[in-house]
């Protein structure tokens, strides 16, 4: 029988782990974890965030949710628009383009058809600007938020903490969670900012102030 190389690795591995079993440690969980800050003020603090890390910021109360999509696609031209298969469907009532329902059987490449993404989220956090994906129906797959050049993004501001201990806190540890910080970027090559490498070139975020 041929035995591969990563099972020739895994099998190292697993005789050092049973010569040497890791002993136990206690890991210290008193961090603060109930951080708050009043609406007015994580709103500005996560606006302030998010434009430093150049995304854009467009805030609404909940009923002109469709009306600031529908003006955020228009302005930046979006004629196709990708949406994972649990998204409010009211909020594209003023969207006048073609929209695909992404499902697990779409190639990837597929998606680089799309001019842009719309999804929701699951909490943010506004001391670092982090938006948290985790794969629920209204936010849909990974993919499809890495491979469209425009991600709309919709955070209600009852899902925003004040900090990082609070926004984890919030999430199913089990589920597939994806953290954005503004749009793909990267200064890997002569320290000069290169968008749109690893992910959305632009990242806009509709802030919902009234949910």
């Amino acid at each position: 029988m041929t035995v591969t190389a990563r099972e020739t690795i895994l099998a190292r591995i697993r005789d050092a782990q049973a010569l040497a079993p890791a002993p136990a440690v206690d890991i210290p969980r008193d961090y603060r974890t109930d951080r708050t800050l009043p609406d007015a003020d994580r709103l500005a603090l996560l606006a302030d965030r998010l434009v430093d890390y150049k995304a854009e910021v467009h805030t609404c109360t909940a009923d002109r949710t469709s009306e600031v999509i529908a003006d955020v696609l228009r302005e930046r031209g979006v004629c196709r628009l990708g949406i994972p298969p649990g998204l409010d469907r009211t909020w594209l009532s003023a969207y006048e383009g073609e929209v695909h329902t992404d499902s697990a059987d779409t190639p990837a490449p597929e998606l680089d058809a799309l001019d842009a993404v719309l999804t929701s989220s699951a909490v943010t956090c506004a001391e670092t600007g982090t938006i948290f994906l985790d794969a629920s129906p209204d936010q849909g797959r990974r993919a499809l938020t890495l491979v469209p050049d425009l991600h709309v993004c919709v955070v209600d501001l009852s899902s925003v903490t004040a900090g990082v201990p609070e926004a984890v806190s919030r999430l199913t540890p089990t589920r597939p969670t994806t953290l954005i910080s503004g749009p793909s970027a990267t200064s890997d090559v002569e320290l000069e900012r290169v968008e749109g490498v690893h992910g959305p070139r632009t990242l806009a975020v509709v802030i919902r102030t009234d949910v």
